[in-house]
């Protein structure tokens, strides 16, 4: 899924344009993270196609309940703070793939038994572009591991 995609070999223009869209890709996934730790969650409607479907620690399908997701999981946090890193994008055409990898700390004050909690993983996108732009139409979290209190991200 994630092919090794580079920039040495290809002539200048195509170089140019891949590089135009990895960093609009790498955008999107940073308006992502803004979005949730801000709690704008409108910002949303800039990351996802209409359709899009995800696995996020549960089956999500559409950019509205992708959002209610989000807002489920983030809202009664008093803070979060997701860092990603390590973008990997292959380009074809107006479809691309996108990993990266992310590490979200969570922080609830009244949480019984600790006020963290850090999930560590990555992203795997797929994206498309679109007349607004790329957006991701498919996104999967993968837990690698956690530290801190569970408990904060339970009701």
């Amino acid at each position: 899924m994630f092919e090794i995609q580079t920039i040495d070999t290809l002539p200048n223009g195509e170089a140019h344009q891949l590089l135009i869209d990895r960093a609009a890709i790498i955008d999107v996934t940073n308006r992502y993270c803004w979005a949730l730790d801000t709690k704008d969650w409108a910002v949303l409607d800039t990351v996802f196609t209409e359709d899009a479907a995800g696995d996020l620690l549960e089956d999500v399908i559409g950019r509205a309940a992708i959002k209610k997701r989000v807002e489920t999981a983030l809202s009664r946090m008093d803070e979060t703070q997701h860092l990603i890193s390590n973008h990997q994008i292959n380009v074809q055409g107006d479809a691309a793939t996108c990993r990266c990898y992310l590490q979200a700390q969570h922080v609830r004050k009244a949480a019984h038994g600790g006020t963290n909690f850090i999930i560590a993983g990555r992203y795997e996108d797929q994206l498309k572009r679109t007349s607004e732009g790329w957006r991701i139409s498919f996104r999967r979290l993968v837990v690698m591991w956690t530290d801190g209190n569970p408990a904060v991200s339970r009701g």
